[in-house]
Parts: C-alpha cells; structure tokens; sequence
C-alpha cells in the first residue's frame, strides 16, 4: 500500500472544506482536501436546476476573498456557487483532490506526527497530523418509511435527484414539505405549468424585502443572524438537519410562502402520516402550519420595527398587506387519493442527514453523531469537523461560516505545530491583510 504524509487532511470540497483549505494557506500551513467528486460537487451537481441560495451574493465570501461581482444583493444559483468555489481554490492554489472518495478514516496510536491515515477507496493511504472532516449534515437524503407503501407506480424522487418538471413523468405532482426546497420546487412546478399538491410541515418564512430594504440588511443592522440561524423548537431527532427561513420566489423579487402558493393555484394539503397504495393519510393541519408560518413572519418584522423605534432610525412606513396572505388557504381534510387526483409523482423534500460512518466509531456516539465540542472540535486531538451544527444553531453550516469555522481551526493547527517544534516564535498567527 502506497503511503504519503499531509500535515493537515481536509474531507470534502465543499465551501467549508475550501474554506478551512484556504485559512490553512493564508498561514502558511499545508494541506489536501479530499473530494468525491468535483469542487462544489454537492452545488452543481445534486440540487436542481433552479436552486437559489436565498443568503444572497454578499454572503459568499472564503478567507481573504469576498464576493467581487455587480449583484451583491442578488440570489446566486447552485452552479455559480461552485463556479465561484472553483475561482476561489485555483486562485488561492489550494490543494484540492477531485473524484478521490474516502474508504475509512484510521485513529493511531501514539504522539508522533502521525495520528491519522485516511484510507482511499482506489487504494493507498495519506497519514497526517490533523484530519478535518468537512462532510457538513447534508450528506444522506431523508425519506419518511411511509414511502415504502405507496403504490410502486407513482415515481417517487427525493429533492436530492430532483433536477425540472421535464424530470418527472406527466401528470399532477405531490411535494412533501414545505422548507426551501419544498416551496421552491412546487413554486417551478406551478409555473410550468403542472397541478401541484404540497404536503405541509412545519416552516418558517421570511420577507425578502421590508421597509424598503433586503431582509439581511436588517438582519446586520439589527443583530438578527442568530435569530435566522437557530431552531425556534427544543429537543426532537437532532440526526436531522432543520431549515432555514423560506424567502424569495425563482425571481428573486416576491416572497415565497404558502400563502404565494396558494394563490398561483397549489393545492396545500396536511402533514403525511401515511400511506396505503393510493391513499396518503393526512393531519389536517393545512391552516395550523400556515398560520404558524405566518407568525414567524411576523415576529421578525416585529423585531424590526421594535429597533427602528428604540434607535431612531429613519424607513419607509411598512408595507399594509400581511406577510403572507391567508386568504387562500384551506384545511384539506385527512385523505389524498393519489390516482383520483391524478398524481403520478412525488418528490421527497422532506431534508438530509449527516453521514460520518468513514470515521472511527470510538469518535462517533451510539447514534452515528460525531462526538464535539462547539461544532468543531472532536472527540481525539487533532480530529476538526468543518459546517457541521450545533446544538440548535444552523450558523457553523452557513456558507459565509466557513471564514470564522476555518480561521479557528487554522489556529489551533498553528498553535498545535509551535507548541510540537518548540518554535520561539509568537503563537499567535500571522494576521492576513484581510483579518
């Protein structure tokens, strides 16, 4: 078996792999990311078509690289993410390994400079001091068991194979859920044309814009991120990843809520809880979830205007329609019968889960969870996970994260190799020009 040594091993070229790449070179310190399949393989490749990251482009920023286009407040696609991630890796000439899969990773005794061998799937091995597993919670689609009994001739699809309405055969479409994807799927579905069902879940939404400027202006001038990133609900499976607020429709401009959806003509019925052939049992919970949604709303434009108030500052008055109108929004009743209603296909956007299983159980907890400390830190000296949530918080996941989340473990690899060399020099870092 075919050996070589990396001080730093990174797994995965998403945005925080490349991300803690990038925050590695920035100090000098060297490093090989890992990737399946091509940089921003997830963005490009496995989304669909039409996705839209509703963060906006002044959040896509990298260590020592920020957005430097002509649209900052604009909605960038899947594609142009990992077309900006690839701009980002060749200019900063970061070490990526593309279509090199990762067979198991392998904890090793002792205190040298190795402490790690991560195995490839195409054979051979790299050793290093530090492994960085930058695998994120979006790795392993989610699909509810009661998929197993429904009819075998309706198509049934996560959003994960999802690409455009021409992906799916004729007919009416069911969406399950009701986070981003759901709503931005049966948003293009709609549009194209297709009679669309959308089966509802718990989900927040925000407004695009409000009192003349984009949510996420508020959001800075208001100390509002944390309220966007973190769970409103205690407790429940925390293997499955929560979503972030719904905002924008395809265009960028209008809001996206059930409200929106309903009024293009989507039929909304209840939560699934099960399945017989053809018939879906429904909660009726249709006008429940919307209201709920709409309350979500509600509070951050009450959190705003509460600001405006205590800070004198000077906006336009708020707008006089709700948020989202419920005027259009029924209860469905407890059953969807699939061939009378014509649907012939289904797509799951019901979210994703993480999938550590290449790493060494002793880091893992009995649930297949990486064992951390503050979404970064592992179970064994040297082992950093990169995106990956904590506790309730979306935040150490979000694209921009990657700058605070690389920056943190580039320090402590630095501190790590001064301490290990007895350098005499600072252990501070080197401050790039842009810190």
């Amino acid at each position: 078996m075919s050996v070589e040594y990396c001080e730093t091993v990174v797994i995965g070229a998403g945005q925080q792999g490349c991300g803690t790449a990038g925050a590695l070179r920035e100090i000098g310190r060297e490093s090989i990311v890992l990737e399946r399949g091509e940089i921003g393989q997830a963005w490009a490749y496995e989304r669909w078509d039409s996705l839209l990251i509703g963060t906006g482009r002044r959040s896509i920023r990298f260590p020592g690289w920020s957005y430097d286009g002509d649209d900052p407040d604009g909605l960038m696609s899947g594609p142009e993410l990992a077309h900006h991630m690839r701009r980002y890796v060749a200019e900063k000439e970061i070490r990526v390994r593309r279509h090199t899969p990762v067979r198991s990773v392998e904890c090793l005794p002792g205190a040298g400079d190795v402490r790690f061998r991560t195995h490839l799937a195409a054979g051979g091995a790299i050793e290093s001091r530090n492994l960085v597993a930058a695998l994120g919670g979006y790795a392993k689609p989610r699909v509810p068991g009661l998929a197993a009994d429904i009819d075998p001739a309706v198509a049934q699809t996560h959003s994960s194979g999802y690409r455009n309405p021409r992906s799916l055969p004729d007919g009416a479409v069911l969406v399950v859920g009701t986070g981003i994807s759901g709503q931005q799927i049966a948003d293009e579905l709609v549009d194209a044309g297709r009679k669309v069902y959308l089966s509802v879940g718990r989900h927040r939404v925000y407004p695009r814009r409000y009192r003349g400027r984009g949510i996420h202006e508020w959001m800075y001038i208001f100390s509002l991120y944390e309220d966007f990133v973190t769970h409103e609900t205690a407790g429940g499976d925390r293997r499955a990843l929560f979503g972030l607020p719904v905002m924008a429709t395809r265009d960028g401009c209008d809001d996206l809520n059930l409200g929106t959806l309903a009024a293009k003509g989507v039929v909304l019925v209840g939560t699934a809880r099960g399945a017989q052939g053809n018939v879906l049992t429904l909660e009726d919970n249709v006008v429940a979830v919307a209201e709920e949604s709409a309350q979500s709303a509600r509070r951050v434009t009450d959190k705003i205007d509460a600001g405006l108030r205590r800070r004198g500052f000077v906006a336009t008055e708020p707008e006089r329609v709700p948020v989202v109108d419920l005027s259009n929004v029924s209860d469905f009743g407890e059953r969807l019968d699939l061939a009378a209603h014509g649907v012939t296909s289904i797509v799951w956007c019901t979210g994703f889960g993480p999938d550590y299983r290449i790493l060494p159980e002793r880091v893992l907890d009995e649930r297949g969870a990486p064992i951390q400390q503050k979404g970064i830190l592992g179970a064994v000296p040297g082992l950093y996970y990169a995106g990956l949530p904590d506790g309730n918080s979306l935040a150490p996941g979000a694209i921009s994260a990657n700058v605070t989340n690389g920056r943190f473990i580039a320090r402590h690899i630095h501190i790590d190799h001064m301490m290990r060399t007895g350098c005499a020099g600072s252990i501070t870092p080197p401050e790039p020009a842009s810190w």
